[in-house]
């Protein structure tokens, strides 16, 4: 295993070397692919879009995107028609991308993109994610979270080092500054469980419960803009790095805070700057 994940490796620096030497030109886009597709543009600005226009795709793309994101971080330790043109154009675009960066292998964003389209596949067929309780959210939350520190220590007891990227990042990168804590896997870990357990809890807030009976135009398209407009400010604010506990920790609140505020805090302050009939009832 060892031999063939090596031969990978070296393929995919082979790989990337290649793209950064040839394609040199075109570094403003892949930088801007890149960012379009990173996830975290998907929590912050994707979802309250959806959300708001269509809940039940905003509700189904949290969770592909935190489920097909475990899935990868897992699987990535384990391993150490037109509109068809266009969705393989983009995923394409995105690959490479994060190749020229250097943010991932070959191997990995392949396997992600597999990986995302049969999560979304599933997910697409699965109707009780509209309704699950929020015990189901917590108790899903803290099983995706155990099982995967709890694979991480079992790989590290047997002498597995799965950080082992980060090191050699910090090692050999020009400036070590570059390498952001928010860019190692237990943040990313953190940061999706507490995106799912922010939107099981706004989704069974009394808050949510009487806004969602404002249904017009007026008031969805203030939800959106009011969304993104909040969530921009509140993605600028960075939890500190001096300690890796207390950065996790924040980064586990900050996450959750933004869809429990995206479904019911921002839903019942714009009905009520409308005029509309929900709030008096609570």
């Amino acid at each position: 295993m060892d031999t063939i994940m090596d031969a990978m490796h070296d393929y995919g620096v082979s790989s990337t070397q290649y793209l950064q030497t040839h394609y040199k030109h075109a570094q403003g886009w892949f930088l801007f692919v890149s960012m379009a597709a990173d996830l975290r543009n998907t929590f912050f600005i994707f979802f309250p879009i959806w959300f708001h226009l269509r809940p039940s795709v905003g509700i189904k793309l949290i969770w592909v995107a935190v489920v097909g994101d475990w899935l990868n971080l897992v699987f990535k330790w384990y391993l150490r028609g037109t509109l068809w043109t266009l969705f393989w154009t983009v995923q394409i675009c995105v690959c490479l991308s994060r190749v020229f960066l250097a943010a991932h292998f070959p191997h990995q964003v392949i396997a992600g993109v597999i990986t995302g389209m049969i999560v979304a596949e599933i997910f697409n067929r699965q109707k009780w994610i509209y309704y699950a309780s929020l015990q189901r959210y917590f108790n899903i939350t803290v099983f995706l979270l155990v099982f995967a520190v709890g694979f991480y220590v079992l790989l590290k007891a047997v002498g597995v080092d799965l950080l082992w990227t980060l090191e050699k990042a910090q090692k050999w990168c020009v400036n070590p500054a570059w390498v952001h804590m928010d860019s190692t896997p237990f943040a990313s870990l953190l940061r999706n469980m507490g995106t799912l357990f922010g939107l099981g809890l706004g989704l069974h807030s009394p808050l949510y419960t009487e806004s969602k009976k404002s249904t017009s135009v007026p008031f969805r398209i203030g939800c959106v803009i009011s969304s993104l407009f909040l969530l921009h400010l509140f993605d600028s604010i960075k939890p500190p790095t001096h300690t890796a506990a207390l950065f996790y920790l924040l980064s586990f609140c900050k996450s959750a805070t933004v869809p429990l505020v995206t479904v019911s805090i921002i839903p019942y302050c714009v009905s009520g700057a409308l005029g509309s009939p929900g709030k008096k009832h609570l």
